[in-house]
């Protein structure tokens, strides 16, 4: 008897929201409205944090990343001796002290790296010329898309091969496989041994530029010393630098994750005792992940904060025509007292219906907020990412919001005099 009665006050529920199926719409209407904002910001605010995430494990999570650095106020041109080189930055003894002093360090990854114009006949571009190590791809997890990368022979003869990064190839060899052609390198030629795949790009190291690991091209690290020494002089204007730069990076790989933070400190600590002025930076790629996942974390919630609000009017919208429908619908509600509905039947009856409104436009707005993203992604090239706790938060709260403000309207409805309510016209 009693689930008969409660089917009965579900079927007077929904037959009311097909008589007035435009405004049941209109009022559903902002529940949609309310979720897809909700779940497309979210879905924007993961998506960026995502990115980030990516840009710095790009780096390694494992790995301590130091850069030499000009020190403020040092002017090369105003030395007692112009022609002798100002030395600074990063040696060969710092990474072998890092190696063989740290017991957490796993393996060290000296670089050099010049910005230089590189060419092939009519082609020509602007790219970062790296000398490194063979063990570098690997440590780094750098995919190779043709060929090979460097090789322990090609370092231990100072061999001038070259490896391509992905923009770097696309650009000099639009037409044609690049393995085994030679391009220039300043005023030397190396041959093409291998091409990287398309790699990410990480954000600019320790406030720097940003760094494109698609427009690198990889040589031996013996071979740059061979080609391009060390030492760099610039006359300009009457003017004359020289500066003596040996590493401009070195990477220092930890075993595990848990080491990283104190390996930083000592590496801190360790490079410092040689180095008098403050020639190098320092960045920690698990700190700036740790850093972005919890920027992110604020990110969504600030625009999940600010989506919401769309459906706090969705939940106005629910109790303003709820209450109009309780003042419309006065003489229905004397008849069904009359007839011995009581007070929690008649409380019932307009939740029920406050509920499928919110349901059904919490549904309608979980397929919004899941085309929504992949609109801003595709037209606006703005990454974003759906997740499955966005979809259920969003429609649970749709839920509770429909209900919240349906409970005023069904109170009041409930809390009608029968006999006032019979006479009203």
């Amino acid at each position: 008897m009693l689930a008969f009665k409660s089917l009965e006050i579900i079927r007077l529920g929904l037959d009311s929201l097909r008589q007035h199926k435009l405004r049941s719409f209109l009022t559903m209407l902002g529940i949609l409205c309310g979720v897809s904002a909700v779940i497309a910001m979210l879905a924007i605010g993961e998506g960026t944090s995502q990115e980030t995430q990516e840009q710095f494990r790009a780096l390694g999570a494992t790995t301590i990343i130091l850069t030499g650095v000009k020190p403020q106020g040092l002017d090369t041109s105003q030395q007692r001796n112009r022609w002798a080189p100002v030395i600074y930055g990063l040696t060969y003894d710092d990474a072998e002290r890092l190696q063989a002093t740290l017991p957490n360090v796993e393996v060290v990854i000296p670089q050099r790296r010049f910005a230089l114009e590189v060419g092939y006949h009519h082609r020509r571009m602007r790219a970062d010329v790296v000398g490194t190590v063979p063990w570098a791809r690997e440590l780094a997890k750098a995919p190779i898309a043709h060929g090979r990368f460097l090789a322990g022979s090609d370092e231990r003869q100072a061999r001038n091969f070259c490896v391509l990064g992905a923009a770097v190839a696309e650009q000099l060899f639009p037409y044609e496989d690049p393995i085994g052609q030679s391009i220039r390198i300043g005023s030397a030629f190396f041959p093409i041994v291998g091409v990287m795949a398309q790699r990410g790009t990480p954000a600019g190291r320790g406030g720097g530029r940003k760094t494109d690991y698609n427009r690198e091209i990889y040589i031996p690290l013996s071979t740059s010393e061979t080609y391009f020494g060390e030492t760099f002089r610039d006359a300009t204007a009457g003017s004359v630098t020289s500066e003596k730069v040996e590493l401009h990076e070195v990477h220092v790989i930890c075993a595990n994750v848990d080491q990283v933070l104190d390996t930083s400190r000592a590496v801190k600590e360790l490079v410092d005792r040689y180095h008098k002025s403050p020639d190098y930076a320092m960045i920690v790629p698990l700190e700036q992940i740790t850093a972005a996942q919890e920027s992110g974390r604020r990110f969504s919630i600030m625009l999940g904060a600010i989506a919401a609000i769309s459906l706090l009017v969705g939940g106005i919208g629910i109790m303003n025509i709820m209450l109009a429908s309780v003042t419309e619908r006065t003489r229905e509600i004397g008849i069904r007292r009359a007839l011995g509905a009581k007070k929690r039947d008649i409380t019932l009856q307009f939740l029920v219906e406050t509920a499928v409104i919110s349901s059904v436009g919490g549904l309608l707005g979980l397929a919004g907020g899941v085309v929504i993203p992949k609109l801003i992604q595709h037209f606006a090239d703005q990454r974003t990412a759906v997740t499955a706790w966005s979809l259920a938060v969003s429609l649970v709260i749709s839920l509770a919001v429909g209900l919240v403000f349906g409970i005023y309207p069904a109170w009041r409805a409930a809390q009608l005099d029968p006999i006032e309510a019979l006479r009203h016209e």
